[in-house]
């Protein structure tokens, strides 16, 4: 009786079931998009999306100090609503995509608040400044992390100060608030 309770705490203390690993997801580029909103004029209008988006996603469904979340987005593939406020978005008036092409986000803890909802906490880097901002997350659907699935869909979102990131032209016309919504799609590797 003791040689098989030895056993069993054996087996239980060695068992891969108990020792999740983490998954990690690539993100899917053409799956994947960051819409963006503020006021401007006094109305909520202005809207613009960036696609291109690559990065991981690495969760583990046991240990959420495992969790990583590393997304680049490409300024260059910026849409507005029209062709004038793309280019003054893209130009040295906002984004200024010619000599930072790049948007970068890396996350440095995410909380699970369960039933597939996440608090992201991260650093956003635009222009070559760096803020710490908050995300919150949720699973599509509810869906629990399943690598057997080898998919991943995440919804998230946040709000920034654009002047916080340099990006401080036409206060008195265009707001300070700008809110960011991710749909990322991503695969197991």
């Amino acid at each position: 009786m003791i040689r098989t309770a030895c056993l069993c705490t054996l087996f239980a203390l060695f068992s891969p079931a108990l020792y999740a690993a983490p998954v990690t997801y690539a993100i899917t580029p053409d799956k994947t998009s960051i819409g963006l909103s503020w006021r401007a004029f006094g109305h909520d209008f202005s809207q613009a999306r960036l696609q291109g988006v690559t990065g991981m996603v690495t969760l583990n469904p046991e240990e959420d100090h495992d969790d990583r979340i590393e997304v680049n987005i490409p300024v260059g593939t910026l849409v507005a609503s029209n062709s004038l406020l793309t280019w003054q978005l893209k130009s040295d008036l906002f984004f200024d995509a010619e000599r930072y092409p790049q948007i970068h986000f890396v996350s440095s803890r995410v909380a699970s608040l369960g039933d597939g909802n996440y608090r992201i906490f991260g650093v956003l880097t635009v222009k070559n400044v760096s803020r710490p901002v908050v995300m919150l997350a949720s699973l599509d659907s509810g869906k629990t992390i399943d690598p057997a699935s080898r998919a991943l869909a995440l919804h998230a979102s946040t709000a920034i100060s654009r002047s916080a990131f340099g990006m401080d032209r036409l206060v008195g016309v265009v707001d300070d608030r700008v809110n960011i919504a991710l749909t990322i799609t991503a695969q197991s590797r």
